[in-house]
């Protein structure tokens, strides 16, 4: 692996995977204002493959299934970023087509991508998972564009101008940090030249701090979301932790793995189901971004067994704060973490979108095997550590149930 600045100043970082017929690109775009209005971004996102000045969006789709070229874009809170999977013989004519959508994108179904997006998230908030976990977000990252939810789109998305998401497209291209990923099979020189060939005039702007703010949870809130139809209550509950950039991350994840995200083996599933046969679906998270990040647990049960869940989930929590976990239980937790994580470097792009991802976040392209060496040093004490550095008082509960399972809550 080879990292190399183009003239550009945009980084490239280079893993040549040998005898793999395809190769895999993505490039980074750092999202550094705030959205003023709820769903911007997401708009943006959607209309990169809607046309371009060169292409109508049927003659894209056409030019990409007729060379069996796979290029999309993603959009997250911190940055928007393009993939591409192409033939390693097709891959000048995969940045071809990638330079004409990032470059040339003419935003011109503005009004039916408008309609499509309000009609996706109603369907969405349809689901009394998506409904609860909306709630959720929108409290504990409340007043923060992180907390830019499905009701908080669909109440601003139609205040929301094209020119303004013109706006929102020039910023992107001409003043965000910016950084590119390319893993298969193919010299350094061969594509270092052809990203210069359909890239070399966009700049890198990596001195443009963000100036999205660091979220802030105050207060504990109890959100509670009435749904009479509802046969599972969904019950959420979150904390604001250390992000990746923390010298805590690898003994936070390893504590996640412990308590709810390593499926059939984690205590909340053999304690909360197993043992107590309380849940539908059980587990524990942690998700990052640039400026926060989250630790959460989630249950869907019958809503008679509510307050029985969250007592159970006190207990557990109680007990990884106080009860120094076993040496095997560690040992377990860290190889099926680490067992895990190998399924995300499998393909080349899936390794080309991790590279990407850490090279963003200024943690460099070999952070992965930092991670592991990390992750394999966790101690007994560094759990117990964690946890109570994690599982503090201040935390957002959200509870979805038909009116009468949530008056006594």
């Amino acid at each position: 692996m080879n990292k190399i600045l183009m003239e550009n100043d945009i980084p490239v970082v280079l893993k040549q995977n040998k005898n793999t017929p395809r190769c895999a690109l993505c490039f980074y775009f750092k999202i550094n204002e705030p959205e003023n209005k709820a769903g911007l971004y997401t708009i943006l996102n959607r209309l990169f493959l809607q046309g371009t000045k060169n292409r109508s969006a049927e003659k894209l789709a056409q030019d990409l299934d007729e060379n069996a070229i796979e290029c999309y874009s993603e959009m997250k809170h911190d940055f928007i970023r393009f993939k591409l999977l192409c033939l390693n013989e097709d891959f000048d004519k995969g940045l071809e087509i990638l330079e004409d959508i990032i470059k040339n994108s003419t935003l011109d179904d503005f009004d039916k991508e408008i309609i499509k997006i309000k009609g996706e998230i109603q369907a969405e908030l349809d689901s009394p998972k998506e409904k609860a976990l909306d709630a959720f977000y929108s409290s504990i990252y409340q007043n923060h564009p992180y907390g830019h939810t499905y009701t908080k789109v669909l109440k601003e998305i139609d205040s929301i101008t094209k020119e303004e998401v013109i706006q929102a497209y020039k910023k992107l291209l001409n003043e965000s940090a910016k950084v590119i990923c390319f893993v298969g099979d193919k010299d350094e020189q061969t594509v270092i030249e052809s990203l210069k060939k359909h890239f070399i005039d966009i700049q890198n702007k990596k001195e443009i701090q963000s100036k999205i703010p660091t979220p802030v949870l105050n207060n504990s809130e109890i959100v509670k979301i009435e749904k009479e139809d509802a046969s599972q209550a969904q019950i959420i509950q979150g904390w604001h932790v250390p992000t990746i950039h923390d010298k805590d991350y690898a003994a936070i994840m390893v504590m996640n793995t412990m308590l709810g995200s390593s499926g059939l083996s984690s205590r909340l599933f053999l304690e909360l189901r197993e043992k107590k046969g309380l849940a539908y679906v059980v587990r524990s998270s942690y998700e990052v971004y640039d400026k926060a990040a989250l630790f959460t647990v989630y249950i869907a049960t019958e809503p008679k067994n509510i307050k029985t869940s969250l007592e159970g989930f006190k207990i557990e929590l109680d007990k990884i704060k106080t009860v120094p976990v076993t040496q095997e239980e560690l040992e377990n937790a860290k190889n099926n973490l680490i067992g895990k994580r190998q399924f995300f470097t499998e393909t080349n792009l899936q390794q080309a979108g991790l590279i990407a991802f850490y090279e963003d976040k200024g943690l460099g392209a070999d952070f992965e095997e930092k991670l592991i060496e990390n992750i394999k040093k966790v101690t007994i004490d560094d759990i117990k550590r964690v946890a109570n550095l994690c599982i503090k008082e201040t935390n957002v509960l959200t509870i979805l149930a038909p009116k009468e399972y949530l008056k006594e809550i």
